[in-house]
């Protein structure tokens, strides 16, 4: 009698219908030209790998998809699990999360968080490629907040003077007037953006200096705050001296004269920055190849063994070409 055939792979739990949706322009965003759903999806994937993957690729478009939410729905694993398995399966071609850069009506620019997925494995090129068009693509302005960052307590968009406490029969004193001066407010804005990085008026004027040598040499207000932004640890101890040392030890080069343009000028960059699925360190897509940095790329994690990894790469890697003859 004939048995039917059965997959190993762990069925992933139904959707919950209060599984969260991210803001409008975050969250998941499905890669086109996808090849129909089979059984056989992800057939080629560690059990974790397959389980985690026919989760993600059932989730509607702009789904929430941080580590945290992700691991809250899929009770058999923790988050650090999870977040192996998604650089996993960034290196499988399946994954990449990336930042993209927007201008609202008020000229505002601010970043957006968002996971690209594809079903169907796909290349380094592809990926480059893809991401390449979405560059051009116009975008709308999303909410103001990142909803799978922590909430950030609220904040004006110029921070408060730490003032000494005033005796009860003096005067109130009369508040500093602060002048739009571009490199403050770019300071000043930082903590309403990342509550990691809040900075009080008298950090900004500390600050300003250097913040001002930056724009002197031509960088804009937005690759300035992306690179005292990018990359920050969990927690930050010491929101002034960490953003000292990357405003001093990141200084960008001068430029001949003919060449610099004026102050605040807004520098030609890309719309989209790539993200390390592994750290989150950005950088341009062609120097993430499967979405994982330098230093990710030769850091094993310790519960993923050297030999099952580079096994999963050649599999991925022969799929990846079969599907070109297709």
């Amino acid at each position: 009698m004939a048995t039917q055939h059965i997959s190993s792979a762990l069925p992933a739990p139904a959707l919950s219908a209060a599984y969260p949706m991210a803001n409008p322009g975050y969250g998941k965003r499905s890669a086109p030209h996808q090849l129909p759903r089979t059984r056989e999806d992800f057939s080629l994937l560690p059990t974790r790998e397959r389980y985690v993957a026919g989760f993600v690729d059932h989730l509607p478009e702009g789904a929430v998809m941080s580590v945290k939410q992700l691991a809250k729905q899929l009770p058999l694993y923790g988050q650090q699990a999870i977040s192996t398995a998604l650089t996993a399966l960034s290196v499988a071609g399946h994954l990449r999360r990336v930042r993209c850069s927007v201008t609202s009506a008020s000229d505002e620019t601010r970043w957006v968080y968002r996971t690209f997925w594809s079903r169907t494995a796909r290349d380094n090129e592809w990926w480059n490629a893809y991401l390449a068009t979405e560059n051009n693509s116009p975008d709308e302005a999303p909410a103001p907040e990142e909803p799978d960052a922590e909430p950030a307590p609220e904040a004006t968009g110029v921070p408060q003077q730490r003032t000494p406490a005033q005796a009860p029969d003096t005067a109130p004193a009369t508040p500093r007037t602060v002048e739009a001066r571009p490199a403050y407010l770019a300071l000043a804005r930082l903590g309403r953006n990342d509550h990691r990085l809040p900075l009080s008026a008298d950090d900004c004027t500390a600050l300003e200096p250097l913040a001002t040598q930056w724009l002197d040499r031509g960088v804009s207000i937005d690759y300035l705050t992306h690179a005292l932004t990018a990359g920050l640890p969990a927690q930050v101890d010491s929101p002034l001296g960490l953003l000292r040392r990357r405003l001093t030890d990141k200084m960008p080069p001068r430029l001949p004269n003919n060449e610099n343009p004026s102050p605040g000028t807004p520098a030609p960059t890309r719309r989209i920055l790539m993200e390390c699925t592994d750290c989150g360190r950005p950088g341009q897509p062609e120097a993430l190849p499967d979405g994982l940095c330098r230093p990710c790329r030769t850091t094993h994690h310790p519960d993923t063994p050297p030999a099952e990894a580079a096994d999963v790469r050649a599999r991925m890697t022969n799929l990846r070409d079969l599907l070109k003859t297709v």
